[in-house]
């Protein structure tokens, strides 16, 4: 299975979304990258044909999605950022209605809600109205109803947010066993969480992919350029300042290690360490506000 775009692009007025994007995905996870405002859920959207690209195609094994219609939406699961439920109804309820919407046949629709509400750790809460639901409860409701009609092309946008570090284990544990046949493209800020899951790292800038690869693969951009260094506490402020800080740890002693990106050695005793995909995107994004 091959999900393939071709100088996709996306305008809205004078502000280009996704700018004539290539990329070839087959089975695996993969990991959206970037800053917002960098692109990630317009590319989803149209992923899904929920949005019509301003130009440039998307072929699903050769064939244009949107020739496709149908048949292609019957291979899709999708949760966006904030998906709509209805408070009252249960998360059984929510599930069933959910597959009636996508047209599954009552028999394996209840058979696979119960079977996902146990995968996400919600058969006990199965009866119970959402309205009572946190907000980690429903993210993995949402998660359930994206996977409701056992999609060949998964398609998440945060799934991750609202999920404690207990949930997000659950998480990255169901997503390793769901892709082994499947693509599945999500997009999170918790770098971590995309680390430990995606095999390929789509790193997306104003629109366009800017690194492509493996975790190892694209890290290795910035081999010697991550250093540890302890320096006097009252000196923290001051470096921090000067050098893109990946993290500031107090040690207590009147001491803070920092971990710094730097191209040349930032202080006397500082030490390379091996890079993690949060330095390369602190690399990439260091001069990125949040939009």
């Amino acid at each position: 299975m091959e999900l393939k775009t071709t100088e996709l692009t996306k305008t809205f007025g004078h502000k280009t979304a996704v700018d004539h994007l290539n990329l070839s995905l087959s089975k695996g996870v993969y990991g959206l990258l970037g800053a917002n405002g960098a692109g990630k859920t317009t590319l989803m959207r149209l992923l899904c044909n929920l949005q019509r690209p301003t130009s440039g195609k998307i072929f699903l094994n050769g064939e244009n999605i949107g020739k496709l219609g149908q048949q292609y939406q019957n291979l899709l699961g999708y949760l966006p950022q904030r998906f709509g439920y209805y408070p009252n109804f249960t998360a059984l309820d929510f599930l069933l209605y959910a597959a009636a919407l996508k047209g599954l046949e009552e028999r394996f629709a209840r058979k696979k809600a119960k079977e996902l509400l146990e995968a996400v750790g919600l058969s006990k809460e199965s009866a119970h109205k959402i309205k009572t639901f946190s907000g980690g409860m429903k993210q993995r409701l949402g998660i359930a109803q994206a996977m409701l009609n056992d999609p060949n092309i998964l398609i998440l946008d945060e799934p991750t947010a609202g999920l404690d570090p207990k949930e997000r284990v659950r998480f990255r544990n169901l997503i390793s066993a769901f892709a082994e046949e499947r693509i599945v493209i999500l997009s999170t800020h918790i770098v971590s969480d995309i680390e430990f899951i995606a095999e390929e790292i789509i790193m997306m800038k104003a629109g366009q992919v800017i690194d492509l690869g493996s975790p190892q693969e694209i890290t290795s951009a910035i081999n010697g350029q991550v250093w540890e260094c302890v320096i006097p506490t009252a000196k923290a402020e001051a470096y921090a300042s000067a050098f893109p800080t990946v993290n500031l740890r107090n040690t207590g002693y009147g001491e803070t290690i920092l971990r710094i990106i730097a191209d040349h050695t930032p202080v006397e005793n500082a030490v390379r360490v091996q890079p993690n995909l949060e330095d390369l995107y602190l690399f990439y994004f260091k001069g990125d506000t949040e939009k």
